[in-house]
C-alpha cells in the first residue's frame, strides 16, 4: 500500500478555500441563469461552444470535451435543448455514427439575452473581487494547473 504523504495546514487551508470558492462561483452562475434565462451552466457552455464554431457546429465528441461533461451528460443536455429548439443534432455524413451538434436561430438569441447578464455576474462573483496583479496571478495559477483555456 502507498503511504500517504499528508497536506500540511497551509496546503488544507488553501485546498478547502479552493473548492469553497469554486462551488459558490459555480452555484452563483448556476442560480443566475436558471432564474434569469431557464437554462444550466452546462446548457449555456454549450450554447457558447457552439457559437463560437464554424458554422455554429461541432461533432458531440469534440463538444463533451470542450464543455468538460461526460458524453452521456452531454447528450442528456443536448437533448433538452434540441427539446426547446435551441439545438438542433444532425448525422454527420462521412461518418454514420457520428453527430453534429447545431446552433439554432433561437440558440444563438437565447444566448444573445443570456450573455450580458452572465458576464455581470462572472465579473460579480471574480474579477470584482480581485485587483489586477491578483487577476494575473489567478491566470498564471490556472495556467499551471493546465486550466488555461485553448
Amino acid at each position: 500500500m502507498e503511504k500517504a504523504t499528508w497536506l500540511d495546514a497551509d496546503e488544507q487551508r488553501v485546498w478547502r478555500g479552493f473548492l469553497r470558492a469554486n462551488a459558490a462561483i459555480y452555484d452563483g452562475l448556476e442560480r443566475d441563469l436558471r432564474s434569469r434565462c431557464g437554462i444550466s451552466l452546462v446548457e449555456y457552455g454549450i450554447l457558447v461552444h457552439l457559437s463560437e464554431a464554424d458554422g455554429r457546429r461541432l461533432r458531440m465528441r469534440a463538444l463533451a470535451d470542450s464543455v468538460i461533461v461526460s458524453k452521456s451528460r452531454l447528450s442528456h443536455q443536448v437533448a433538452r435543448l434540441e427539446r426547446d429548439g435551441y439545438v438542433r443534432r444532425e448525422h454527420c455524413d462521412d461518418d454514420r455514427r457520428g453527430l453534429w451538434a447545431v446552433l439554432t436561430d433561437e440558440g444563438a438569441a437565447l444566448l444573445g439575452r443570456a450573455a450580458p447578464g452572465h458576464a455581470a455576474r462572472v465579473r460579480q462573483l471574480l474579477f470584482d473581487r480581485l485587483d489586477r496583479t491578483q487577476v494575473e496571478q489567478l491566470g498564471a495559477i490556472v495556467t499551471a494547473l493546465g486550466g488555461a483555456a485553448p
